[in-house]
């Protein structure tokens, strides 16, 4: 029988499955251990990215985090949903394969609307791999301008499209930045020696890193996230069985990790900052578990989808926060979302204190009332 688990007790899981809170099995503690856990995390915004994996690596730098990526630790590319995620570089083939095919369903609308057709997409795949063959980087203004070169349009959102689409069809992928710009290499280049998993096997690896980050989770949390279609979903979810307990949460069936069936579920009155593109939020799209509705136009102001950063207490969110870097500081504007006293000022500014750490700056607070 399923274990019955309230919401509160949901919610413990799931920032020890996010890697939130010590976890008592295992501790990753590189940024190849940490993408491989998630299996794919945001990283549409690279400095949230970078901060998503500093924040569960402990006393890690921003440099650290870099340094790891350019030894390919993982890789960014567009695996699900048409958005930018980390993943593990030898797996980036198959998850393309798996889950970022579904994201090209639309791309003939999308070229339509932008006066592409499937030939100028299929020669701006042609005309990148040549380009970056050989072991070679270039920034997306060098692959803009060698599309440009080529004949190919990349006015507005044309070479956006046309780079995605070289990455999703697994031609490209993104390498880490060179000082401030975005660099593109040869996905085959960049790992060279990627695993091969057959499609069932894959949806069952899948499901699996996606309830452990994240459980205890639906399945139609792992459709959402992953880009599957439901009956995909469960599919994998069945594969993934063995390594999956059963719980209902106020009467709801989820999946969380078998190895956190008998974890604790208290709640220590924890402080966190966490960037805005995080799994914590963005690996859900039911977030009530974590955010109250009232303040979901406060992390995502006008609904566009650009997420705020987030102080979290006690896993759901008390504010929200954005960060200035200076050359000799970084000046942190918070605001409140609850009320927060004078111990908890404290402890939020020590929260974000970990993050200027992080980038190596001393931190400046200012505090929105």
């Amino acid at each position: 029988m399923p274990v019955d688990l309230s919401a509160a007790d949901a919610l413990a899981l799931r920032m020890t499955s996010l890697l939130l809170r010590p976890h008592p099995s295992t501790r990753p503690d590189s940024v190849a251990e940490v993408v491989e856990w998630f299996g794919a995390m945001q990283a549409q915004d690279l400095a949230s990215g970078l901060w998503s994996l500093g924040a569960r690596l402990p006393g890690r730098s921003v440099t650290d985090v870099q340094a790891a990526l350019e030894r390919r630790e993982a890789l960014r590319t567009w695996p699900m949903r048409g958005t930018v995620h980390l993943v593990p570089s030898a797996d980036a083939r198959w998850m393309l394969e798996l889950t970022g095919v579904r994201s090209l369903a639309g791309a003939a609308t999308r070229r339509a609307q932008l006066g592409l057709t499937e030939a100028d997409a299929d020669r701006a795949v042609d005309v990148l791999g040549s380009a970056l063959a050989g072991g070679g980087r270039l920034t997306r203004a060098q692959c803009l301008a060698t599309l440009r070169a080529a004949g190919l349009g990349t006015d507005g959102q044309r070479g956006y499209h046309l780079l995605w689409y070289a990455s999703v069809r697994g031609v490209t992928c993104v390498a880490p930045n060179v000082g401030t710009d975005q660099t593109f290499a040869l996905l085959d280049e960049w790992a060279p020696e990627p695993h091969r998993l057959e499609r069932d096997e894959a949806l069952a690896v899948l499901a699996h890193r996606y309830v452990r980050g994240h459980g205890p989770v639906t399945d139609r949390e792992f459709a959402g996230w992953s880009g599957l279609t439901l009956t995909d979903a469960r599919r994998g979810l069945a594969a993934a069985d063995d390594a999956l307990s059963t719980v209902r949460v106020d009467g709801t069936p989820m999946y969380v990790d078998a190895a956190l069936a008998d974890a604790p579920r208290t709640a220590p009155d924890d402080v966190l900052a966490l960037p805005g593109f995080d799994e914590y939020l963005l690996g859900f799209r039911d977030r009530t578990l974590m955010l109250d509705p009232a303040h979901q136009a406060a992390v995502v102001p006008g609904n566009n989808g650009i997420f705020q950063a987030t102080v979290v207490r006690a896993g759901r969110v008390v504010g929200v926060w954005k960060r200035k870097v200076g050359r000799t500081a970084v000046t942190v504007t918070i605001q409140p979302l609850t009320t927060l006293d004078v111990a908890a000022h404290a402890r939020v500014e020590q929260a974000l204190g970990r993050y200027a750490d992080f980038l190596g700056l001393p931190a400046r607070f200012d505090w929105l009332t």
